[in-house]
């Protein structure tokens, strides 16, 4: 089965997806990731837009500062990129993104039948069907929490770069329209200005 994986955080960068697919430690990050069982790269990738908003909250092991998660409650729109995979190698993005080997397929039933499916109480178990697009559901995972329930916090430089990169990559954005997109986002917002992002995606 191929279904589109959906990524509005780091994994924008496709260079960073790709630490994922075939292994590899991310510019910037402190992990090491194993790769999928099923190393054949995405068949198709697209820009895509999610019905949510995008905010940075806890505190990440790999990049430090806060990390990126979808709140589709809100009624705004956060900019993401699609990769069309097999259900096989999302099943061992997950796993990975929960510090996890990537060991076994992932029942993908009542996320298909309800749009929403709690493996566990992770920050990334929870899944979220935000549409479909060309015959194939588009998925994603976020908290199982709100956007209101948890402070926001401000995301590390080498975690904001890879975002703000993948999002001039994947919607073809120049550095300052990335910037403005970022910068008022909660987690960023009032901790990192515009033109601090675009200095940031310069270098």
């Amino acid at each position: 089965m191929l279904l589109w994986y959906v990524s509005y955080g780091s994994n924008l960068n496709s260079a960073r997806f790709g630490c994922y697919l075939y292994g590899g430690r991310p510019d910037g990050a402190r992990r090491v990731y194993p790769g999928c069982r099923d190393r054949t790269p995405p068949a198709r990738t697209e820009p895509a837009w999610l019905a949510g908003a995008v905010y940075f909250a806890c505190e990440s092991p790999t990049w430090t500062g806060g990390i990126a998660f979808l709140d589709t409650s809100v009624t705004t729109t956060a900019a993401a990129r699609a990769y069309l995979i097999s259900a096989g190698q999302f099943a061992d993005v997950v796993a990975q993104e929960m510090r996890r080997e990537p060991d076994g397929d992932l029942d993908l039933t009542e996320v298909l039948d309800t749009g929403r499916q709690r493996l566990g109480d992770g920050r990334y178990e929870t899944l979220v069907q935000v549409g479909a697009m060309a015959g194939h559901p588009m998925l994603t995972f976020t908290a199982p929490w709100s956007m209101s329930d948890v402070d926001g916090r401000r995301p590390a430089p080498a975690y904001l770069r890879m975002i703000g990169r993948g999002l001039v990559e994947a919607h073809g954005w120049d550095a300052g329209r990335a910037a403005s997109y970022l910068v008022a986002l909660s987690g960023v917002r009032g901790a990192w200005t515009a033109e601090d992002i675009v200095t940031l995606l310069s270098r």
